[in-house]
């Protein structure tokens, strides 16, 4: 998985399964594939920023960045019905497969599409993820300045990191890039962060 999962065009032979999305307010069953994240079970992380965070704007643009083969951006569509939902990604096996489980779950207010081709004018009122810490810290750091960027004024980013993978260097590193970052969960060595737009004064 984390040869694949963030290639643009997966090796691994296609093998396509089902999941279980089981939240308090939801259940989804989620279409999945071999060389994309976390493809036999909802990732531990994924399910623990959903159960965590507190609901996501009514209204508005809302991204899942990094979104896989969809789990967040659905449930953010699920949860607010009247926003648009935008899921990003680099592999295009994880898009079909997202765009497919919006539609089984007749959610016409997400949309999915590759993280180069989403219009660079829209602005997020949140931005949820679990990033993929395992592209390097060089590339995590320049694609969460790119994307925080793009929050308005008063929008939240929520992101999930183990800590055994640099959670607490990484709050660390978004507070000395002025973005204001509190940890606001904790649980089986995942960290759920808090991250504000940038303000004045960050060291980028």
């Amino acid at each position: 998985m984390g040869e694949h999962y963030f290639a643009a065009r997966p090796d691994a032979a296609s093998n396509r399964r089902t999941v279980d999305l089981v939240l308090p307010d939801l259940h989804l069953r989620l279409d999945t594939d071999s060389g994309v994240f976390s493809p036999d079970r909802i990732d531990p992380g994924t399910r623990i920023l959903l159960e965590t965070v507190p609901a996501p704007p009514q209204h508005g643009d809302l991204l899942d960045l990094g979104c896989g083969y969809g789990p967040i951006a659905l449930t953010l569509g699920k949860r607010s019905p009247q926003a648009s939902i935008w899921g990003v990604d680099v592999n295009q096996r994880a898009l079909e497969l997202a765009e497919d489980n919006a539609h089984a779950a007749g959610l016409d207010n997400v949309r999915f599409s590759l993280i180069d081709d989403l219009d660079p004018d829209l602005r997020f009122a949140a931005i949820w993820s679990n990033p993929p810490i395992r592209i390097g810290k060089n590339a995590l750091h320049e694609l969460l300045l790119t994307w925080l960027g793009r929050l308005t004024p008063t929008g939240l980013a929520h992101l999930v990191v183990q800590k055994h993978l640099g959670s607490d260097s990484l709050q660390r590193w978004l507070n000395d890039q002025g973005h204001p970052t509190e940890r606001i969960a904790s649980r089986s060595a995942y960290r759920v962060l808090r991250v504000a737009p940038r303000v004045e004064g960050g060291t980028r």
